[in-house]
């Protein structure tokens, strides 16, 4: 790997932003905040069941949050101690299924020659044979086929998250002393806050979106943190072992009032990095949901943490349609057949570092009378369908838990579409 390629994801990110160095005018940010926080609550698709009584009974233990909020203690080297809350589940997540996503793994970015690769972040390239896979996301350009789906439908239970439940000045308080930030939860300009806002210590935001997302940062133990701004820094030393940022996330969950017997976890890092990040998996009805709480951690501490702090209550039974009707909602423009994990061709394709770009000498030649125009389809085979769930934004911000299939390709991509019935679906434009 090249030194570019070394270097941590949001630093490269930070060193593409064209506005680097750019400060705005006075009060832009308020007014961007504001306009972000505007209402634009809208009727929900389905109807939920009334969630006053999932709160009045949930509430009461997050105010017993404090209780248990020093059991993660940062005790150096990024060593934790953790107390008798931190549950008994494993450390690997080798038990639910996947987690199925409505988001297209297009959406991280095919162009013309190129893609993202999601799990890494790293531009594929390919040559002009490669052609017929520059737009393998849906939405027209590819020819399913399958055979012996089933034609059975059903009903599955949907879930949604209660953000409202969870935005109270307990609950923030209660995040907050569990991972060391001191000082009052402020609710301002569309989220609370507690710590500095400035980059001076350590600090938790969380937004009042659908989730009720949280982040939490801390400057004094994040490697690439400059202490001067116009020199660079060059982070040394080896990551954290993957008990040791687990057993981190494991006591955060417990430690503001959650199970970590409800999830699994899995931990990463790269080839040449100084750090390393652990995900906390929500596992409902034996299957994980795309929302996971995350860490990454040097061996000077936690210095970033994120997650959704709203909890799960179920909403019923949603009807749901028939394998082979939902296989042919793959082609139907409506739903948008989203390709979640790329075919084996095109993941296990080399990153071209290699080749050159040759510039052009002349334009290409003119076509000729009578020249097919060239209109690539995609033939995918769709050999597996699963039945799970996956989060579906509101256009009024809240977040369902919906069911949806997800279809497993020849070729090992997955595709998914929703899976409640048209009965339960709203299609006007929100």
């Amino acid at each position: 790997m090249n030194d570019d390629e070394q270097r941590d994801p949001i630093e490269r990110l930070r060193a593409a932003d064209p506005a680097a160095g750019l400060e705005p005018r006075d009060g832009f940010a308020d007014e961007v905040v504001a306009r972000a926080a505007t209402d634009t609550s809208t009727t929900g698709v389905a109807t939920a069941t009334d969630l006053g009584t999932e709160r009045a009974r949930r509430r009461p233990g997050w105010l017993q949050v404090a209780a248990v909020a020093a059991s993660l203690v940062v005790v150096g080297a990024a060593g934790y101690g953790i107390g008798s809350a931190t549950g008994s589940s494993t450390t690997v997540a080798d038990g639910a299924a996947p987690p199925i996503s409505l988001q297209s793994g297009a959406d991280a970015g095919v162009g013309e020659q190129g893609m993202v690769e999601p799990s890494t972040g790293d531009l594929k390239t390919f040559g002009t044979g490669a052609s017929g896979l520059i737009s393998p996301s849906g939405g027209g350009r590819n020819q399913f086929s399958a055979s012996g789906l089933s034609t059975s439908e059903g009903t599955a239970v949907a879930y949604g998250f209660d953000a409202r439940a969870a935005s109270v000045a307990d609950t923030i308080a209660a995040l907050a002393a569990a991972l060391g930030v001191e000082g009052t939860p402020e609710l301002a300009y569309g989220s609370w806050t507690v710590g500095p806002q400035d980059g001076t210590g350590p600090a938790v935001g969380v937004s009042l979106d659908g989730t009720l997302g949280f982040w939490y940062s801390d400057p004094r133990v994040n490697p690439w943190h400059c202490v001067k701004v116009d020199e660079p820094c060059e982070p040394t030393g080896t990551p954290p072992d993957e008990d040791a940022a687990i057993d981190a996330l494991r006591s955060l969950l417990a430690s503001t009032g959650r199970d970590p017997a409800g999830y699994e976890f899995t931990s990463e890092t790269w080839e040449g990095a100084v750090t390393r990040s652990a995900q906390a998996w929500p596992v409902v009805d034996g299957q994980r949901i795309d929302q996971a709480w995350s860490v990454e951690l040097s061996n000077d501490g936690m210095f970033t943490a994120s997650g959704a702090l709203a909890e799960l209550v179920p909403l019923g039974d949603y009807p749901v349609v028939s394998e082979q009707e939902a296989f042919e909602r793959l082609s139907d423009p409506r739903f948008g057949a989203q390709v979640t994990t790329w075919p084996i061709a095109l993941r296990d394709a080399p990153v071209s570092t290699t080749d050159e770009w040759v510039p052009p000498t002349e334009p290409p030649a003119a076509p000729t009378s009578g020249a097919a125009v060239s209109w690539p389809v995609n033939d995918v085979e769709i050999v597996e369908a699963r039945l799970g769930l996956a989060s579906q934004w509101q256009p009024d911000g809240s977040v369902l838990v919906v069911p949806a299939y997800e279809f497993t390709d020849a070729d090992g991509g997955t595709w998914s579409v929703i899976a409640v019935a048209e009965s339960k679906l709203d299609f006007a434009v929100g």
